[in-house]
C-alpha cells in the first residue's frame, strides 16, 4: 500500500506536469501567415512621424514545449508611426528589431535562439515589420486590426492581428497579443523527440510613441 506522503508527492508531480504542458498560444489570437502584400500606403506627406519610445515600449515572446514555456524579450528595436491627420486608418507603422538583442530566462536558450536552428543572426541579424492596412475593430475587444509584412530569417509573410490602440494629443499607445507559426518563417527546429517545441509562438507588444508638441 502506498504511503500518504508518496501519494501526495505523486499528485503534486501530476499537477506540475499538467501546468507545464499548457500551450500559451491557445488563448492568443492567431496571426495566419500569407503571401506578402505590396506596400502601397504612402509615407505621411503632410502627416506626423511619431517614433516609439524604446524605454517605455516592450516586445516580448513566449515559446513553449511539452514540459513548459520560456519568456524572452528583444532589447533593441526602432519603430515609428506615420500618423496622417490623426487617423489610424490612413496611417502606417514600421518596426525594425535587432535580433542580437534577444534575451530569455535561460542563458543557454538565449544563445541557442541566436544560432542557425532559430534566428540565424549571423546571416539574418534583423527582423522587420511594415503595416499595409489598419482597420477599425477586431477580435477580443481590439480597437483595430493591423495587417502587415513581417520579415524574419529572410522570409517575408503578411500577418493580420488585433490590437488596442489609443491616440491622444500626448501619445499613440498600442498593445497586442497574438501567435505566429514559426515554421512559416523557416524556423523548423523541433527539439528533443520526447520534448518537442511547439510551432506557435506568442508575441506581445506594448508600445508608447509620444507625440511632439508645438
Amino acid at each position: 500500500m502506498r504511503s500518504p506522503l508518496f501519494l501526495s508527492l505523486l499528485a503534486s508531480s501530476l499537477v506540475i506536469v499538467a501546468l507545464g504542458c499548457k500551450d500559451p498560444s491557445k488563448d492568443a489570437a492567431k496571426a495566419v501567415a500569407e503571401a506578402p502584400v505590396p506596400v502601397t500606403q504612402p509615407v505621411a506627406k503632410a502627416g506626423e512621424v511619431v517614433p516609439f519610445d524604446a524605454k517605455s515600449s516592450k516586445i516580448t515572446f513566449v515559446g513553449s514545449k511539452v514540459t513548459g514555456s520560456h519568456t524572452g524579450t528583444f532589447g533593441t528595436f526602432e519603430g515609428r508611426i506615420d500618423l496622417v491627420d490623426g487617423k489610424l486608418e490612413a496611417s502606417s507603422v514600421k518596426l525594425d528589431i535587432d535580433l542580437k538583442s534577444v534575451d530569455t530566462d535561460t542563458a543557454k536558450l538565449t544563445n541557442h535562439l541566436r544560432s542557425g536552428d532559430f534566428f540565424d543572426i549571423e546571416h539574418h541579424p534583423k527582423a522587420a515589420f511594415v503595416s499595409t492596412k489598419i482597420v477599425p475593430g477586431g477580435e477580443s475587444g481590439a480597437t483595430h486590426t493591423i495587417t502587415g509584412n513581417l520579415e524574419l530569417r529572410g522570409v517575408t509573410k503578411s500577418v493580420t492581428f488585433p490590437a488596442k490602440i489609443t491616440v491622444t494629443s500626448e501619445a499613440v499607445e498600442t498593445t497586442a497579443r497574438f501567435s505566429i507559426d514559426r515554421t512559416q518563417w523557416g524556423i523548423t527546429y523541433e527539439g528533443m523527440a520526447d520534448n518537442l517545441i511547439r510551432k506557435d509562438v506568442v508575441l506581445e507588444l506594448s508600445v508608447k510613441a509620444p507625440r511632439t508638441k508645438g
